[in-house]
């Protein structure tokens, strides 16, 4: 409310105070026109003390106190003000938008409802009644009142965003839309607000349309996050490339390399996979699953010797890792590294988790290196153990235990 709106009243409810209530109420007006607000307050005090009925007082009062944020005292006036002029719509105006700032809608409602029908042209009064209808949840009431606000003014941006979120909220996304780009269009401040809409459709499982809001966000931390993950989640890696080396570029952490390392692996760009590996092995050295990662990506680009020393590496962070030493033997192994990868299956040995796999791996190790005794012991315990689960291996290592016990003259 105005300044000029509050002269508007003095004139029209004049009345005939005595003196020293009329110094104080004209002092008043003139520090309010002025717009001192806290200097206009003790005057209009003096004056609704002098003259309790006055309307021009009490109004006055109750607009200052609610220009100074004393929200509480300005509705108790409001509402006597209202008792001495009940449907005085700047008073039912400006109750019902105290009452909306401070969270109290339901409150707001009679007094904006009342408002909006003594004015029905004004734009104010729609559009106050339209947010106290949203925010008390009658989205569909809250529309037409929006709409009948954006009638009144149709450059509003206000309204037209009231109308896309009241849609939004009726589950109607599409017809939201070009109501919240109105909005936008109107005021650029608003534009962030299609994000609510890119969220409804992410949350629903449009995700194109979800994706094609995000991307007009590309300075918005978390819509460029969500816009990456819907890209890796609808199989758009490569798309999403851009965004997630843009992320490890700012912040290279742990997780947002192992994000970029994915959407590499997605695209078939392995050696770039390989480098972020590296690099991130060396940044976060005491990552267990992280070496181990990197490891098994060198062991099947047939780096062994390079992969050995990141399933080392893992094995002396965990070293009960069966995992770790099953992986290290098998690239030691490949490596030519007899000796030691036996040393890494002895070191599974120890702990007890033997599994068929390691039977054979340690039989045709041994096998490899002529040591025809123990190797035969290592292909009948592998042979006792599978229990026809792995028939090929099973096939080619009863052809070597027959040939070893041969050569051993058995």
């Amino acid at each position: 409310m105005t300044t000029t709106s509050a002269l508007i009243l003095a004139l029209l409810f004049a009345q005939s105070p005595g003196p020293a209530a009329e110094s104080d109420l004209a002092a008043g007006l003139k520090a309010l026109d002025a717009n001192q607000p806290a200097a206009a307050e003790p005057l209009l005090r003096k004056a609704v003390a002098a003259s309790p009925s006055d309307i021009q007082a009490e109004f006055n009062l109750a607009l200052v106190l609610g220009m100074q944020g004393k929200d509480a005292e300005a509705v108790a006036v409001y509402r006597k003000a209202l008792e001495l002029k009940p449907a005085l719509y700047e008073a039912d105006l400006n109750l019902g938008i105290i009452l909306l700032r401070d969270k109290q809608p339901g409150d707001a409602l009679p007094p904006l409802k009342e408002a909006s029908e003594t004015k029905p042209g004004e734009y104010r009064s729609q559009v106050f009644y339209a947010q106290a209808l949203y925010d008390t949840g009658d989205f569909a009431q809250a529309e037409q009142h929006f709409r009948t606000a954006s009638g009144i003014n149709a450059k509003a941006a206000a309204a037209s965003l009231g109308i896309a979120r009241s849609l939004l909220k009726q589950a109607k996304p599409a017809e939201s839309a070009p109501y919240f780009r109105a909005a936008a269009s109107l005021d650029p401040a608003y534009k962030n607000a299609l994000l609510e809409l890119g969220s409804e459709y992410d949350k629903t499982g449009q995700n194109d349309q979800a994706i094609a809001i995000y991307r007009e966000f590309p300075q918005n931390d978390a819509a460029t996050k969500r816009l990456t993950a819907l890209l890796l989640e609808t199989n758009n890696a490569l798309a999403a490339i851009p965004n997630l080396e843009a992320e490890v570029k700012r912040a290279p952490s742990t997780n947002n390399r192992m994000a970029l390392i994915d959407a590499y692996r997605q695209t078939s760009q392995k050696d770039k996979a390989l480098e972020q590996l590296r690099l991130a092995a060396a940044a976060d050295a005491g990552n267990f699953d992280l070496r181990m990662a990197y490891g098994r990506t060198l062991r099947d680009q047939r780096q062994f010797p390079a992969a050995a020393r990141e399933f080392q590496a893992a094995a002396t962070l965990r070293p009960d890792s069966v995992p770790a030493l099953n992986e290290l033997a098998g690239v030691l192994i490949l490596a030519d590294q007899y000796d030691d990868g036996l040393a890494a299956l002895d070191r599974v040995r120890a702990l007890g988790k033997e599994i068929p796999g390691d039977l054979y791996l340690r039989a045709i190790t041994l096998d490899k290196l002529h040591r025809n005794k123990p190797a035969l012991e290592a292909y009948q315990q592998f042979l006792a153990a599978a229990g026809g689960e792995f028939p090929d291996d099973e096939f080619r290592a009863r052809q070597r235990a027959r040939i070893i016990e041969h050569e051993l003259g058995k």
